[in-house]
């Protein structure tokens, strides 16, 4: 929108009366709320940073900006891959990283309510002694659980538990024009109307701001081990994970990783993984109640997984061996950020029995284009995430060749009956990739919804749609 205000120093005097000790505008405001993870879709300042701690805040907040039309980016922690959280339009940043309590583990509805400012790091403690966890496992640790929601978060063990849109039960969230929302609750099902808490989910703060959820427990399974299994042919590797996910063993997690992104975490984390001497790797994860109930399908795996090609099959079964595969999967990006000047990332998400097409198709961009790419991804659910790297490119040169790359790479998921983005969101960086998988007519239904919730465009304005 055009008609976004900047602000003034009134404005401030309101929010620094409402906030005492929480606002920040000008040389006061860090330079970490000018970008996200990802700062190659760039860097913005906002006018101010507010700290919210509680709903009526946020409510005021929101309410007084929505009459002056100032623009507000909600926050987490900042780690996001698409410029979701980056202040385009000015305005403020309202954060929730102060937001942080678990309101309440309640063990015999098995859920928990939290604010959505507690890190996913942060939340397993909270359910230590209680038998239960929460299944949903991003690889970005230090991401907050709203900021997991609001992007519908996967992660590794999707394949099995599903993706953060299915453990949310409830949430509070706060509209354009202040109303405060109660959303689900700790009811397991519902069919009463339409589902505005599903709404919200994904909706990446474009159509309100979320300030509490309640989501669903599962009870903790006693034990898990890994299978590491290099592959020596590329295309082998890949076309396992279908027969692997169709054998009757219902893995966690199947991961897939190329030699090139674990040399880079070894060099990252100064630790040797397991195995390098092969092309690519699958990695699978089990759960349950003791290695005894687990051997049958350990068996199962490890035979089928030879027949498939496999040079060897790994097991790790203590804490160590098992630290030392997933440290270094949980390192990948940071990895591969590490190895280049600067990058851009396409996190698309194809049906599983195309993942060797859309793999085979990155390698052959990356020829074709003379642009180093490196890849990774949750096998299991069809979400690869393939990393385009600067290197030596002058700017110039590397501007017009990421582009080429995403075409060519967003073209592939197209073809593929693909989608733009499996996790990571849309933000501003992807929007035109958004348009060109979904038309038009998805777009205007989609921008009719916002304009319901967010007549004046305050909410994180320019993302999504």
């Amino acid at each position: 929108m055009s008609n976004f205000q900047s602000l003034t120093p009134s404005d401030l005097e309101f929010f620094r009366q409402l906030m005492p000790g929480r606002v920040f505008a000008g040389e006061e405001i860090s330079t970490d709320y000018d970008h996200d993870e990802m700062t190659e879709y760039g860097h913005a300042m906002p006018e101010a940073v507010l700290q919210a701690l509680t709903a009526e805040e946020v409510s005021q907040v929101l309410a007084y900006c929505n009459s002056e039309h100032i623009p507000v980016t909600p926050r987490g922690a900042g780690t996001g891959l698409c410029g979701g959280c980056v202040p385009i339009h000015g305005g403020i940043v309202l954060s929730t990283e102060k937001m942080k309590r678990v309101l309440e583990v309640d063990t015999r509805n098995m859920t928990a309510t939290l604010e959505p400012g507690v890190l996913l790091m942060e939340f397993p403690a909270a359910l230590e002694g209680t038998g239960l966890f929460y299944p949903p496992d991003p690889g970005e640790k230090t991401a907050t659980m709203g900021g997991n929601v609001m992007t519908n978060a996967g992660g590794m063990r999707a394949v099995r538990y599903g993706v953060t849109r299915d453990y949310v039960l409830g949430m509070q969230v706060v509209l354009a024009d202040g109303s405060i929302l109660e959303l689900g609750g700790k009811n397991v099902k519902t069919s009463s109307g339409y589902s505005l808490l599903d709404l919200m989910i994904g909706s990446e703060g474009t159509l309100g701001f979320l300030t509490r959820l309640t989501v669903r427990l599962v009870p903790e399974p006693h034990m898990n081990l890994s299978l590491l299994m290099p592959f020596d042919d590329l295309d082998a590797c890949i076309r396992a994970v279908p027969e692997i996910l169709g054998c009757g063993c219902d893995p966690t997690a199947v991961e897939f990783m190329e030699r090139e992104v674990i040399t880079c975490a070894e060099e990252y984390l100064g630790k040797q993984f397991p195995d390098t001497s092969a092309d690519a790797y699958l990695l699978v994860r089990l759960d349950g109640n003791d290695t005894d109930a687990l051997r049958p399908a350990m068996d199962t795996l490890t035979t089928l997984a030879l027949s498939l090609g496999a040079r060897d099959v790994l097991l790790a079964d203590t804490d160590e061996r098992k630290e030392s595969i997933w440290n270094a999967r949980g390192a990948f990006l940071e990895a591969i950020k590490g190895s280049t000047s600067t990058m851009d990332e396409c996190d698309v998400v194809v049906p599983r029995d195309a993942i060797p097409q859309f793999v085979r198709r990155s390698r052959e961009i990356s020829r074709e284009t003379g642009v180093r790419i490196c890849s990774f991804g949750h096998a299991g659910d069809g979400n690869l995430h393939i990393y385009a790297c600067r290197d030596d490119l002058d700017e110039q040169t590397w501007a017009r060749a990421v582009r080429d790359v995403m075409d060519r790479l967003y073209a592939a998921a197209r073809a593929l009956n693909g989608a733009v983005s499996g996790e990571h969101g849309i933000g501003h960086a992807k929007r035109s990739f958004l348009l060109e998988s979904l038309g038009e007519r998805q777009l205007q239904l989609m921008r009719g919804i916002k304009a319901v919730f967010d007549p004046n465009g305050i909410l994180n304005p320019g993302k999504v749609i």
